[in-house]
């Protein structure tokens, strides 16, 4: 057997596994959309209904808001964890990441368990204000949920990154004169900038396609992932929901396809 068969046998299970589980049902995910009594501007619903522009607006900010937040936390922590050794950091570390194993169905519940009608948060509000305070079926449980399991993906990122610079840059910053925040500001941050945008974009893909969270404390809040499901399930609207599916996919990946030109080809796909 030449080398040259060798090779194309090696690729008989990619292309199956391409075409079955990837190339097929995006094609027809793509037809389906286009088969609603508007055709092919079914596309366009996502833009032009007041309510699927609405949705899109909501999980976009919720999803940008989320990354925000999670590389501003995942950047302190990691480079703190990373920079310092002390008694149980394997510990810290290990619970920080631990909510990589929970579905997003978890997620929501240990959000409600927190923040719903009877939440530890709403106890506590309670007896302090005589108010019980609920916020966990709102933008901001579903805001507080999505924090959760973003956060490990992004430190995990970040501490990798910062375990591979330079630190003869910071040394000669520091001994040219420059303060610690300088030395942050100038050296450091910058050095950072394409795992800040990889791990960004898949903090905001995951986001922006989080399903089980979303179905657990969406209640009071629209976002694509709930509207595609109860546009499928409840209004049995084939041809719409496909749309969506297909708008969303499209959004995430033109993220991600960004900041793989921007960090120079380290973003993974989301999970």
């Amino acid at each position: 057997m030449s080398h040259r068969t060798f090779l194309r046998l090696c690729l008989v299970p990619l292309v199956v596994v391409t075409a079955a589980f990837f190339v097929m049902p995006m094609a027809r995910l793509m037809v389906m959309g286009a088969e609603g009594p508007r055709g092919l501007m079914g596309y366009l619903a996502i833009l032009t209904e007041p309510r699927y522009r609405a949705t899109l607006i909501n999980t976009v900010v919720l999803s940008a808001a989320t990354t925000a937040v999670t590389l501003a936390v995942a950047t302190i922590a990691g480079m703190f964890l990373q920079r310092h050794r002390f008694p149980g950091r394997a510990v810290l570390i290990a619970m920080l990441t631990f909510p990589l194993a929970f579905p997003g169905v978890v997620v929501g519940f240990m959000i409600i368990l927190l923040a719903g009608r009877q939440g530890l948060i709403g106890d506590l509000s309670s007896r302090v204000l005589g108010d019980r305070i609920v916020f966990a079926y709102s933008i901001w449980g579903l805001f507080a949920g999505y924090l959760y399991f973003s956060i490990p993906r992004v430190i995990l990122t970040i501490m990798a990154a910062i375990q591979k610079l330079d630190r003869g840059l910071e040394e000669a910053a520091r001994s040219l004169g420059a303060s610690p925040w300088a030395v942050q500001r100038d050296v450091v941050l910058p050095a950072l900038a394409p795992a800040f945008v990889a791990s960004g974009a898949i903090a905001f893909a995951t986001a922006m396609g989080a399903f089980g969270t979303a179905f657990t404390l969406a209640t009071n809040i629209d976002v694509l992932p709930m509207l595609i499901y109860t546009e499928f399930t409840l209004a049995a609207n084939f041809a719409t929901s496909a749309a969506l599916s297909v708008g969303l996919g499209v959004i995430a990946w033109a993220i991600l396809a960004v900041a793989r030109t921007v960090s120079g080809g380290t973003v993974a796909a989301a999970g």
